[in-house]
């Protein structure tokens, strides 16, 4: 599905996550975003995002260890808070087609509670293109947990 506006082609927005992984009695929390927006016609990169961002729970840091992703204590404290990354997220976002793995139930609802968590409105997507229910019809159980790591097997 194109969308063209003003003669050109919508951006495609490809964006993930990396969050903590639940404890009991707490949620994930959001550590890093980043975003690649791609031409869907030349299939050209036309600007790309990332930033780590620092946890504002105090008690975060008590139960935080450096994870086996990279992102270290030593980074997330210099990192921005959300709040101040918010209106780039939200700009990169709002209203474009987005594209990755598992976006619809997992990155999508990080997006959410992060917007939730500064008392704003979360960007809205234009229309989703998530992998995991396609691998999911087309491998099912033989793909395993459907991470994209352990489905990346099907494309070797």
């Amino acid at each position: 599905m194109e969308m063209i506006i003003d003669g050109q082609y919508d951006p495609i927005v490809f964006f993930d996550v990396e969050t903590t992984f639940p404890k009991p009695g707490q949620g994930r929390v959001l550590l890093e975003f980043g975003s690649i927006s791609v031409c869907p016609r030349r299939l050209i990169e036309l600007d790309s995002y990332s930033t780590l961002i620092r946890p504002d729970d105090p008690l975060f840091w008590d139960t935080f260890s450096d994870l086996s992703k990279g992102i270290t204590r030593e980074a997330l404290t210099s990192a921005p808070f959300f709040s101040q990354v918010a209106d780039t997220i939200h700009q990169i976002l709002h209203g474009k087609i987005w594209a990755g793995h598992n976006i619809e139930e997992y990155d999508y609802a990080i997006i959410r509670e992060a917007f939730d968590g500064i008392h704003r409105p979360a960007p809205e997507p234009r229309h989703m293109i998530d992998s995991l229910p396609l691998l999911k019809k087309w491998f099912g159980e033989r793909a395993g947990d459907m991470k994209l790591s352990s489905c990346s097997i099907f494309w070797i």
